[in-house]
């Protein structure tokens, strides 16, 4: 429960400068100026648009007692305490988990990074060890919970006050586990700053959020920063078969676990069969020197989804679950919302999936691709966000139309970008042969329609990139959009 504190006590183990008292005590820690009330300790970030010095006199005017801040005010205020540092940030980070008593280190809190399969492992961990009947907490891009309390979610990863508030109400409801998603732009940002995490998993690299990394490189650096910030004493269980596999943990205090579908590794596996209803897996395990090997039915679908299993199964091993009681629960998990989720109607099956990037797109094409049937037409419906990497759209095209034997070119979230110029941008990616298969409509209601018109009995409809996403963003206000509902208005119109 969170109560006041005294400012030493917040600022344990942060380098910093102290002007003013160190006993006076504070009812609140904010970085938004317009959450101030009396008795906040405000905290000064310089975001990307905005600088937090430049709210500093507003805030003691709002009543704040104390300021975290990169740079002193030319002018003190009378009885306000000023705390110089660094990196104000990073300090939020430290100081909202003092502030919350550290609540990181009251629960065994397990990462997960990498571009794509966050969200299924850890919405499927947070599953798995419910059924096993542990109290357990998750925060993921769908959702934030509480054991089956639903709690808003905004970003991937909190802002670090709301973070440590949350992981507090998870201890003060007795969780044992935290399964948590980590963007690279947390980590960047220092969202998780201050954190003390038992484990953690890299998924994979491939090609997004260039439009806030700018490079590659620096996309690599920001997910391979969770691995460096593990303390020894925790796990860091990383997959081999991505080539910045081993890259993430050449620094890592954490002891160091391997997975693959492809080479050795302490825990690898084999797809023995795939289906539209599941996969028989091949597991093994190589534990204090002896290799163990089970076969196991799975109700998810996809070489993709193989990894994710893989790295579920992992963990849970890695936590300390005995490895019969991981692959009971792993053969009965289902998909996460909007991970290749079903919905058909009149023989037509349609594929919802929130593949938004080129190689979450690849694997979910050539996932449909092995298992249908010559005679079974794939028809993908397909779109990129606005106000985000521009440079992968063309990629998105080529990767869809190439896989697919017809295209439907639409919007995603186009934010404030005009929805045609986005997908003028798709659209470059193609060559002529490849537009001649493709319609191009950006209202994503009528594309969805239009693809299911096309579709024939048999066939097969993939709406990419929205996935879980029950909004639409055009112009920064959302609209209600779900796109399992669409298809299901649509295979029913049909029937």
């Amino acid at each position: 429960m969170k109560t006041r504190m005294k400012i030493k006590d917040i600022i344990e183990g942060l380098s910093c400068e102290v002007h003013g008292a160190r006993d006076l005590e504070v009812a609140d820690v904010h970085f938004d100026s317009r959450r101030v009330k009396e008795g906040t300790l405000f905290v000064a970030q310089r975001g990307t648009k905005v600088d937090g010095h430049e709210y500093i006199g507003g805030a003691i005017e709002k009543g704040a007692v104390a300021v975290v801040c990169e740079q002193l005010p030319k002018a003190l205020a009378d009885g306000v305490t000023y705390i110089v540092v660094e990196d104000s940030s990073y300090a939020l980070g430290v100081m909202a988990s003092n502030f919350y008593g550290q609540p990181s280190r009251k629960l065994r809190l397990v990462g997960i990074t990498g571009t794509n399969g966050k969200t299924t492992t850890v919405t499927l961990l947070h599953r798995m060890f419910r059924m096993a009947g542990f109290h357990v907490g998750l925060i993921s891009t769908i959702v934030n919970k509480i054991d089956e309390e639903e709690l808003p979610t905004g970003h991937t990863t909190p802002d670090a006050v709301e973070l440590n508030g949350l992981l507090s109400r998870m201890v003060e409801a007795g969780c044992e586990y935290c399964f948590m998603e980590v963007s690279s732009h947390s980590v960047v940002q220092h969202r998780v700053a201050g954190l003390t995490f038992a484990g953690g998993i890299f998924s994979n690299i491939t090609h997004d959020h260039l439009d806030f990394h700018k490079t590659m490189a620096n996309y690599i650096a920001a997910k391979k920063g969770f691995f460096d910030m593990l303390p020894a004493g925790a796990w860091a269980l990383t997959n081999v078969d991505d080539r910045n596999g081993m890259v993430m943990v050449q620094n890592t205090k954490a002891a160091v676990s391997t997975y693959s579908l492809t080479r050795a590794a302490d825990f690898s596996c084999r797809v023995l069969e795939d289906t539209f209803e599941g996969m028989m897996l091949e597991i093994r395990s190589r534990r204090d020197g002896a290799t163990k090997s089970n076969e196991i039915w799975c109700r998810l679908v996809g070489r993709f989804n193989a990894y994710n299993l893989l790295a579920i199964y992992s963990a849970a091993v890695l936590c300390g679950v005995e490895e019969a009681e991981a692959l009971r629960l792993l053969s009965v998990l289902e998909p996460a919302p909007g991970r290749f989720q079903y919905v058909s109607g009149k023989g037509v099956t349609a594929i919802v999936d929130y593949a938004h990037t080129p190689d979450a797109l690849q694997n979910v094409i050539s996932t449909i691709s092995e298992i249908r049937r010559p005679t079974q037409a794939l028809i993908t419906v397909v779109g990129c966000g606005g106000d985000r990497d521009k440079t992968k759209r063309p990629e998105m095209a080529k990767i869809a139309s190439e896989g697919s034997d017809k295209l439907v070119l639409t919007s995603d979230n186009p934010r404030t970008e005009n929805p045609d110029r986005i997908l003028d941008d798709m659209e470059a990616g193609l060559t002529a042969i490849q537009l001649s298969h493709t319609v191009r409509i950006s209202d994503r209601r009528q594309a969805i329609r239009t693809a299911c018109m096309m579709a024939k009995e048999g066939d097969i409809v993939l709406v990419a990139g929205k996935g879980h996403e029950t909004y639409q963003e055009v112009n920064g206000v959302r609209s209600h959009f779900d796109d399992v509902e669409e298809l299901k208005k649509c295979l029913c119109d049909k029937e």
